[in-house]
């Protein structure tokens, strides 16, 4: 028992570490970037004989600065950084999005409700290559482990209150970030206005609408990782949209060619890009409150956002 323990233990500790080395890496790339981004910008004003702003000289006079400052100094660096463009060496998606299939993981929180069993099921069918497990007797822990072992790309993890689902947490593994996101409106298939058909598994097509500022590209990227690169050929669409108050309004559609057969007759031109949608559910509006740098397991991870909706300042994070 005491050495089960001590193995635990030391297994929490590894992947304290090796998280923390890893955003060591990622934060002296980030200062790499900005100093070569910094130095390109003195050097285009130095060809063009402009004065360099003063944001840059951060004191002294431009010929003490132009001593100072060794213009191509990173060379080497800033051609690995264009290497690899908007995607840093060690961002945790870089190996993920677009090079390998995601293979997700969905359960829920412990004794679950009918409706939120339903709500589990849909999602199931809803995220391609996900598995859906019972939670059971899992601790967090050891969902995340078994994760880890078995090469799982993010775990989500279903959340009610009262027989509603009103949570939903996206972790990444093998070591983050975890984003928390707020659930509304939820409204299940069954729920809707007209009976949907079957629901498809082919890898449906994504739509971002208002994720424009930094933050809301990090959301972005972390629902983005959850669906393989879909077909030309796929008859599905989900969409994210971002009302303008970090409010996120998940919609799920499919190609409907009956409805499209029974319209009326057009003329070539107007038929071209004509596309007949209709809702597959499930659908609901999402917030997210707090982005953490771990895992469900690392006890006091770094927090990379939290919402503060209390403040008089407060200001859209997404857009």
């Amino acid at each position: 028992m005491v050495a089960l323990y001590h193995f635990i233990v030391s297994m929490l500790r590894r992947n304290i570490r090796m998280r923390k080395e890893f955003l060591l890496r990622r934060a002296i790339e980030e200062k790499s970037k900005v100093t070569v981004e910094k130095r390109k910008k003195i050097k285009e004003c130095l060809e063009e004989g402009k004065v360099i702003p003063s944001e840059l000289k951060e004191g002294g006079n431009d010929l003490h600065y132009r001593k100072k400052m060794d213009l191509d100094h990173d060379k080497e660096g800033g051609a690995k950084l264009a290497q690899f463009g908007s995607v840093g060496l060690d961002d945790e998606y870089a190996n993920t999005i677009g090079v390998k299939e995601p293979k997700v993981v969905i359960t829920t929180s412990r004794d679950p409700s009918s409706r939120l069993t339903q709500f589990l099921k849909e999602m199931r069918i809803l995220v391609p290559n996900s598995q859906r497990v019972n939670r059971g007797a899992y601790v967090v822990k050891d969902l995340i482990e078994l994760g880890r072992k078995n090469d799982v790309t993010d775990l989500i993890i279903l959340h009610e209150h009262r027989g509603e689902p009103d949570g939903m947490i996206v972790c990444h593994l093998p070591y983050g970030p975890t984003a928390y996101f707020g659930l509304s409106k939820v409204v299940l298939r069954h729920d809707l206005p007209e009976k949907p058909p079957n629901m498809r598994e082919s890898a449906p097509h994504l739509v971002f609408h208002g994720f424009t500022s930094r933050m809301g590209k990090r959301v972005e990227t972390i629902l983005k990782a959850l669906f393989p690169v879909s077909s030309a050929t796929s008859d599905r669409v989900v969409s994210f949209a971002n009302s303008g108050n970090d409010m996120i309004h998940f919609r799920h559609h499919y190609f409907d060619e009956k409805k499209a057969e029974h319209r009326p007759s057009k003329s070539t031109d107007e038929a071209v890009g004509d596309v007949q949608l209709s809702e597959a559910g499930p659908r609901f509006t999402m917030r997210c409150y707090k982005i953490e740098l771990g895992t469900l397991d690392m006890p006091s991870v770094k927090s990379e956002w939290t919402l503060k909706p209390y403040f008089n300042s407060q200001k859209a994070l997404l857009t």
